[in-house]
Parts: structure tokens; sequence; C-alpha cells
């Protein structure tokens, strides 16, 4: 009984870490989507968003059924608690990538970022899908060095995000307010795309040790 327990609740890791898998080809499909102005590449991944978010019904129905059927305690609890707060965290991931895509397909034919910029988003994406790659090892692992590695890779996120606001504010941008907003949208959304990588990684921090990165010791469970 045991046993086939276990292996429940590594059946729902794995759906996780496929959601975290499917994320990341979202968000490296949609920036390339933005820098070539791919209207194509843009359409599959606006498409498959669908598919996320069935991901995580289906991820989130799995674990409240453990929690019906099982009554889980101790770190198995932790397990299906992290389950469900990851799964919310990567379907966000999955929007903010549907949110790149719509952008470059609301845009389309005419690219949706100044030449200037684009340099920033090309590494700011290869970023973000290095974080939902790690994540989804993460998961898999239960490494929590890997895990707190995650959040050196988010402050070179957050570094990208602070030097592409001072070229948007710079007196001298010669591109318009639209194309700021445009600007000043999608970077946020990489960033936040970043922060719920990171939020994943932590749950299983939680998993592993019962406490929450930053928490205080009244909050372990």
């Amino acid at each position: 009984m045991r046993e086939a327990y276990r292996g429940e609740l590594d059946e729902l890791a794995g759906e996780l870490a496929g959601m975290c898998s499917m994320v990341a080809t979202a968000m490296e499909l949609a920036t390339r989507a933005l820098l070539e102005a791919d209207l194509r590449l843009a359409e599959q991944v606006i498409g498959d968003d669908v598919k996320v978010d069935d991901a995580r019904s289906s991820c989130e129905e799995h674990a409240y059924a453990l929690l019906a059927l099982q009554a889980p305690v101790a770190t198995d609890l932790r397990t299906v608690l992290a389950a469900i707060h990851a799964a919310e965290s990567l379907e966000r991931m999955g929007d903010l990538a549907l949110h790149v895509a719509k952008a470059a397909r609301r845009r389309h034919p005419q690219p949706v970022l100044p030449e200037k910029v684009a340099p920033y988003f090309q590494e700011m994406g290869r970023v973000a899908v290095e974080l939902a790659r790690e994540a989804e090892q993460v998961i898999l692992t239960r490494d929590v060095e890997q895990a707190h590695s995650l959040e050196e890779a988010d402050d070179e996120m957050d570094d990208l995000h602070r030097h592409l606001f001072t070229v948007i504010m710079d007196k001298d941008w010669p591109h318009g307010v639209a194309s700021a907003v445009d600007v000043t949208l999608l970077g946020r959304f990489y960033e936040r795309f970043a922060d719920h990588a990171v939020s994943v990684a932590k749950r299983m921090v939680f998993v592993v040790t019962g406490r929450m990165p930053g928490a205080s010791h009244d909050e372990v469970v």
C-alpha cells in the first residue's frame, strides 16, 4: 500500500515536471516569435496554452484525490500541498509566455521591439527558459542546493530588467510612448516568469525541509 502511494506521489511530481517543460518551450517559442516577428510561432504558443491549463487541472485533481483518499502527513502532505501551489505558478508562467506571443501577433508584421532593446529580450528569454528547465530538475530530484541556485539566475533577470528600464526612461528614447509601453510590459512578463520559476523551486525546498526559504521558525510545517 505504501509503495503504491509513493508511486502516486512520483507520478504527481512527473506531471509538474511536465508542466515545467511545457512552459519552458512556450517561452522559448514566444521569445523567438517576438524577436523574429514570426506569426506562425506566436500562433503556436497561443494555441498550445490550453494544454498548460489542462495540465494544471489534472495536477490539482490528482493532488486533491491524494488528500481526500490517503490523508497524508509530514513530508507526503507537504508534497501534495506544494504540488497544488506549484501547478498554479506554472500555469501563470504559461500565461506570461502567452502574453509575449500575443504581443508578437498584435504587432505583426512589424517587429514589437526596437533594435536597441532586442538583445535584452534575447538574454531575458534565455534566462527564463533556463529557470523553467532548472525548476523541472528540482521537482524531479528535490535537490535543495539546485533550488537555491535558481535565485542567482533570478538575480540576473532582475539586473536585465533594471537595465532595460533605464534604456526606456532615457530622455533620448526615440521610439515613442506606445513602443515604451510595449517594452515595459514585455519586460515585466519575463521578470514575473522568472519569479514564478523560483517560487516553484522554493516549494520543493519546503517539501524537503518543512520550511519555505525566508520563513520564520513558526512557519515550519
